[in-house]
């Protein structure tokens, strides 16, 4: 098996002695704690917090030929695909993330989340 002697080596990494005073690494029925102050989240969670996300409330979807399309105008029905009374579907990046109903407040719509879907079933959305 040829070697490139120009490839980065991996090493064993000391994550303690690099995270200084911050980091308590422990094993065993203790709890690992890498820069987390008591009662907070992780330090750096405040890089995360101005990232934009997409988020879109689906209503309900409907497919349509060009020629049935171009004849919409004021006043026409679209039939979607979910009966009235069901819950629209809260989309974050094009991932559901939860469901809920209209609501109108100050005169505005908005949505009351009734069903948050689970962090593992979320991630099981990521594969």
């Amino acid at each position: 098996m040829a070697t490139d002697n120009n490839a980065p080596r991996v090493m064993d990494y000391d994550w303690e002695k690099a995270l200084g005073d911050d980091a308590k690494l422990t094993s065993g029925s203790e709890t690992a704690r890498v820069g987390v102050e008591p009662g907070k989240g992780p330090q750096n969670l405040e890089l995360l917090l101005d990232i934009p996300l997409e988020i879109t409330a689906e209503l309900g979807r409907a497919k349509m030929i060009i020629n049935d399309l171009l004849q919409l105008g004021q006043g026409s029905v679209i039939e979607l695909n979910k009966l009235a009374g069901e819950p629209l579907e809260i989309m974050v990046n094009h991932k559901l993330i939860a469901r809920g109903e209209v609501v109108v407040v100050n005169e505005k719509f908005g949505i009351r989340l009734t069903d948050v879907i689970s962090p593992m079933e979320r991630i099981k959305q990521l594969t």
